[in-house]
């Protein structure tokens, strides 16, 4: 294991964020604010207890989560395809280093990266809404693994993405849609019995439901399912990127 080369990889990752901090802490944290003021107070104050949960203290994981995925794919997707767009992409790859040391650099970077704005976004939260958490090592455990599943999903979509714009399809067009729908401002349980089965096949659902859970053990679906799913999919992602190695798929420019 070269853990130099690792460790080159991961602290370039990390001074970028250092360089862009508006971009990168700033304007999520910005956001999700904006969501706790709408939601949390304004609508929130209008609104009657979920599962016996304050609102505002409700969509608090839901929120963070929110954040968690899309910042996670755009941390590693950009890390990755900045070498590609540049060309620098062909010393990374003639440097005796391997594909695992590779993908621990870039996506290890970008799920630290995660880790702290979400725990940021927990501090933020706090200024606006009352919240317990009932299992805090269930809830890094969360933390971590989501943001590592989703940095691996990042670390594909930046290889497959041919330019910047495509970058944004996935975070904006699919993961933020399927969070909202995922249960994040309410219970899937006041959905109507077809819409609750439709809801289910909705992968951020058990993702929004597991953390939620680590916070007040109410949950939509069993948390076994919610850490199977999460495990399932980081399976899957890893198996891609083994593949994208082992083919050279669009590695090169």
């Amino acid at each position: 294991m070269n853990i130099h080369a690792i460790k080159a990889i991961y602290l370039f990752e990390m001074a970028r964020t250092a360089r862009t901090l508006m971009q990168s802490i700033a304007s999520p944290v910005l956001s999700t604010s904006l969501y706790f003021i709408v939601f949390g107070s304004a609508i929130g104050s209008k609104m009657v207890e979920i599962d016996g949960i304050d609102y505002g203290a409700f969509i608090v994981p839901g929120l963070i989560m929110l954040s968690l995925l899309s910042e996670s794919i755009s941390n590693s997707s950009f890390g990755i395809h900045m070498p590609r767009f540049t060309g620098a992409i062909y010393e990374i790859l003639a440097a005796p280093i391997s594909a695992l040391e590779i993908v621990i650099g870039f996506v290890g970077a970008a799920a630290t990266k995660s880790v702290i704005l979400g725990i940021i976004i927990l501090a933020t939260a706090r200024l606006f809404v009352d919240f317990s958490i009932e299992h805090p090592f269930w809830m890094l455990a969360f933390l971590i693994l989501t943001s590592v599943t989703f940095s691996l999903f990042g670390f594909i979509v930046g290889i497959w993405a041919d330019g910047f714009e495509k970058l944004q399809i996935i975070p904006m067009m699919v993961i933020t849609p399927l969070t909202f729908l995922g249960g994040t401002f309410y219970s899937i349980n006041m959905l109507p019995p077809f819409w609750q089965t439709v809801t289910l096949f909705n992968p951020v659902v058990y993702l929004v439901s597991g953390f939620r859970w680590a916070f007040y053990e109410s949950s939509d679906v069993s948390v076994g399912i919610s850490i199977a799913m999460i495990l399932i999919f980081m399976t899957l992602c890893l198996t891609a990127i083994y593949w994208i190695f082992r083919t050279g798929y669009k590695l090169k420019v």
